[in-house]
């Protein structure tokens, strides 16, 4: 088998990839070692930010998500039993779209097939060499009970942190940024209708509490927990009791309760692996960084990497320049370290960090009271929750 990218991870990045590529011209093949309902129905991320919501549009692939994404102007900081709306339209001129990472996917499957370029999900034993030699780049792997080699001009590394991309990295030549926290989220899917037409971020004594959603019938709830926490220990009474507690605010209101669909213990950390390139390997989205879900920035980080490095890619085909793939690493990791500094800021700002005093308790709060009463700090939230401009376009 030959082609011009070889994709390793069907997830968000690597589909996004494949169909820029597509509308570029440029030939490519996806590997990915998960069943096509596994990556479909996993839920994950919802918050679209303004720039990818455009990608998405501009790409073709935005139909649906038009239709049944939710638009969101702002977001609520709750604390002291009182919620404070941020404006973010009014502050910057942009919006979010809440719309699940699992419909995105759905959305981008459809386009593939629809391009007839090849989409290889179940496949095993799946390895990436010669990228770092003169030799052509390779991906092996086993699918149908075959055995496939398929040589590539460049391999583009998009599957998850846990994926064998960097790990087939020789480990002196990257370096890793790590930084765990000590708390997890337990976050569950429920069918309750939304009681807010926007996202709640709380600040509690007994930790954060975020409200979400998914669509007009669908609530997506989050709690601190403990890092090793079993959900043996939370049945749905308890869990709904605490979300109460610590989003319900003096004006009445408070999350509807309803039947649990899912419910699941999201540890938090902070991931970089830099450089991003290594010879004609790429890594895209998580397999390159990782960031605390506060800040609603994993999905957003993928879509604006692959954004680049399509348009590296095409220009390297149409104009043999290779200045852009050569500066892939060092732009998308200045977006990536932004995004880390706020994904860090936010999620210091909401948690409990256990074993704290009251001090930092009582500074969380007053971050918070100037956060909400300063429009230069309340600009400056908006600012970077709705993300920064992408680089690059169709």
């Amino acid at each position: 088998m030959r082609t011009q990218v070889g994709i390793v991870g069907a997830g968000p990045a690597g589909l996004l990839l494949g169909h820029l590529l597509h509308l570029r011209g440029i030939d490519s093949v996806i590997v990915e070692n998960r069943g096509r309902e596994y990556v479909t129905e996993r839920v994950r991320a919802g918050v679209l930010e303004h720039g990818t919501t455009e990608l998405l549009i501009q790409a073709g692939v935005g139909q649906r998500m038009l239709r049944e994404g939710m638009r969101h102007s702002g977001v609520y900081l709750a604390f002291q039993g009182r919620r404070h709306r941020i404006d973010f339209e009014d502050l910057t001129g942009r919006w979010l779209t809440v719309y699940g990472q699992n419909e995105v996917v759905k959305d981008l499957i459809s386009a593939r097939y629809a391009t007839g370029r090849p989409l290889c999900f179940d496949a095993e034993d799946v390895s990436v060499s010669r990228f770092d030699g003169e030799a052509r780049p390779c991906i092996r792997f086993r699918s149908d009970g075959q055995e496939h080699e398929l040589e590539c001009d460049f391999i583009a590394g998009c599957d998850g942190f846990h994926g064998i991309c960097r790990p087939s990295l020789r480990r002196e030549s990257w370096r890793g940024y790590d930084c765990e926290y000590p708390f997890a989220w337990l976050g569950i899917l429920a069918n309750a209708a939304p009681s807010s037409d926007e996202l709640v971020y709380s600040l509690h004594e007994r930790g954060f509490a975020l409200f979400s959603m998914r669509s007009s019938s669908v609530t997506r709830l989050y709690l601190q927990c403990a890092s090793e926490e079993s959900l043996d220990q939370w049945s749905d009474d308890r869990i709904w009791d605490e979300l109460e507690l610590r989003l319900s605010t003096l004006d009445g209101w408070r999350p509807n309760r309803g039947p649990i669909l899912q419910k699941g213990v999201t540890g938090m950390r902070s991931f970089v692996a830099e450089p991003m390139r290594f010879g004609r390997l790429f890594l895209a989205g998580d397999a390159a960084h990782i960031v605390p879900p506060t800040g609603a920035k994993g999905l957003n980080l993928a879509a604006a990497d692959v954004a680049v490095l399509s348009r590296a890619l095409e220009r390297h085909y149409r104009e043999n320049r290779q200045d852009l793939l050569n500066e892939y690493s060092d732009r998308c990791l200045r977006r990536v370290w932004r995004a880390q500094r706020f994904s860090w800021w936010m999620t210091s700002m909401f948690h409990r960090t256990p074993g704290e005093n009251e001090f930092e308790y009582k500074k969380q709060l007053a971050e918070l009271q100037y956060v909400t009463s300063s429009r230069a700090a309340m600009t400056s939230l908006a600012e970077n929750y709705t993300g920064l401009p992408l680089e690059v376009g169709l």
